[in-house]
């Protein structure tokens, strides 16, 4: 990178505008960074006006259409995506710029914080997510851990390369979430170039509530990475990706196949190991009403994306 600060394109797709919104706003105006623009893009036309914001109505389409219509009205030799229930702390861009420093990375990401403000049961959604049991492998988007390289970053908190985005052909359209994942694996596995996770690349996500919606959107996720499982094996037919699915089909056998004494001895040893650890995970979150609920969210979780994944695997098309 040249000395000259490099002007980065906050890129926010949305259905309305909502007080989510007019927060990611507020905190985007206010990043400790002096070269960005700001592009919104909802449904529809707004009365709402927001100085140093354009607004870009894009009728109702997908968010990787969305985010895509973004980068073409975009200035900026780098992308900021950000979800718009989502917003930076102050120093996000400050902190992402600097490891550009390296030619070859082309895309920085960081960690997806709960706001501490968030009701008990968005924050228990935060908490499965977070925790080693919930997320598995994946558990450091959640909360701010080491730095690493990887091949797959969410779009809720990705900044990347202008010139190497644009190679990719932009994110696709086709798929309601998980638009990043093939994104990514371009940029890698095509193009050569790098992808970080740094601990201080931070955004803070408000969390869809438990049960339903938390479970809705956890069915989302899986269906959509059950597909791209079969249809984009270097970066998603990973064994953790398969443990929920396995959870279920250990729990249909189990209880199916009970009367046989070893397989009821298995799956005592097994899914007794497995109650411990969930409710290990309440009680790292030191917070005595998460402790009763966390557990029962990480199972459901489970369940539901191992359901959904194979869901997904066996379908032609994710809507």
């Amino acid at each position: 990178m040249s000395n000259q600060i490099p002007k980065v394109s906050i890129i926010i797709p949305c259905k309305n505008i909502d007080g989510y919104v007019q927060e990611c706003i507020e905190n985007c105006l206010a990043l400790d960074y002096p070269s960005f623009e700001i592009l919104l893009l909802p449904d529809s036309p707004s009365s709402l006006e927001f100085k140093g914001v354009e607004i870009i109505p894009t009728g109702p389409v997908k968010p990787a259409t969305k985010r895509n219509i973004g980068t073409k009205h975009a200035a900026g030799g780098f992308y900021g995506f950000i979800d718009s229930d989502a917003y930076p702390r102050l120093d996000w861009l400050k902190n992402a710029l600097r490891y550009f420093q390296d030619p070859d990375v082309a895309g920085v990401g960081g960690a997806s914080i709960t706001p501490e403000r968030d009701s008990l049961m968005q924050k228990t959604s935060g908490a499965v997510y977070s925790s080693m049991m919930g997320g598995f492998r994946f558990a450091f988007r959640y909360s701010s851990k080491q730095l690493q390289e990887t091949d797959d970053l969410p779009s809720c908190n990705l900044i990347v390369k202008a010139s190497v985005f644009k190679e990719t052909g932009g994110f696709d359209e086709s798929f309601l979430t998980g638009e990043d994942t093939n994104a990514c694996m371009d940029m890698v596995y095509r193009q050569g170039k790098k992808l970080l996770y740094v601990p201080d690349v931070v955004v803070y996500h408000h969390r869809r509530p438990l049960f339903k919606p938390h479970l809705k959107q956890v069915w989302t996720y899986a269906r959509h990475r059950g597909l791209f499982a079969r249809i984009f094996p270097k970066t998603s037919r990973r064994l953790a990706y398969f443990l929920p699915s396995l959870l279920v089909a250990g729990l249909l056998v189990g209880l199916l196949l009970s009367f046989i004494p070893v397989v009821k001895f298995l799956f005592t040893i097994l899914y007794g190991a497995y109650l411990v650890g969930i409710i290990l995970s309440g009680l790292a979150t030191k917070n005595l009403k998460l402790f009763f609920i966390v557990p029962l969210g990480i199972f459901l979780t489970h369940l539901t994306y191992g359901v959904g994944f194979i869901s997904g695997f066996l379908s032609e098309k994710v809507d």
